[in-house]
């Protein structure tokens, strides 16, 4: 499996780049659910809301990711309505342990991998569901993205890991 050791950043939140890059991430976030929204099924299997918030966080810092992913789903809902309000709460439960296993996961290894990316969307799909399932009240429900989201988290680990590691060279 491959290895790339690739430039990775960790803005503090005193930095106004901080929050310039957190907002382009949240624009990816708010751009790319649009268009996974035109597929039927296309946001419950595709898990888009997430993608930015992995990229931002791995290569940028928990800092810019819990930014991208607390803003992210917030704007979408008010200005879309999707998601719906009901699904936020697990949503940026989610999306927040996203932030923070990516960021983490970058600042310990230093490095870019489609392992460590696996392993990044295993803990936050894992220990999110299991939130989720608090939340909701409904193991079938909270398991949806196990169900139906598995292309979605094939997206975050490969897609993240192409721009993490080619277009994002910076």
């Amino acid at each position: 499996m491959e290895t790339t050791t690739v430039k990775l950043y960790s803005f503090e939140y005193g930095q106004a780049k901080t929050y310039g890059t957190a907002a382009l991430f949240v624009l990816g976030n708010i751009a790319l659910p649009q268009l996974f929204h035109l597929v039927p099924q296309g946001g419950v299997m595709w898990l888009p809301i997430y993608f930015f918030t992995l990229v931002g966080a791995y290569k940028y810092g928990w800092r810019v990711g819990l930014l991208t992913a607390i803003a992210s789903p917030l704007i979408n809902s008010l200005i879309f309505g999707m998601p719906a309000a009901a699904a936020l709460p697990a949503i940026m439960l989610k999306s927040t342990l996203l932030a923070l296993a990516a960021g983490f996961t970058a600042a310990h290894f230093k490095r870019v991998s489609i392992l460590l990316l696996a392993a990044v969307v295993a803990a936050y799909q894992i220990v999110g569901t299991l939130g989720e399932w608090a939340i909701v009240g409904n193991l079938h429900s909270a398991l949806q993205d196990f169900r139906i989201g598995l292309p979605g988290m094939l997206l975050q680990i490969f897609g993240g890991w192409a721009v993490i590691r080619f277009i994002i060279r910076k």
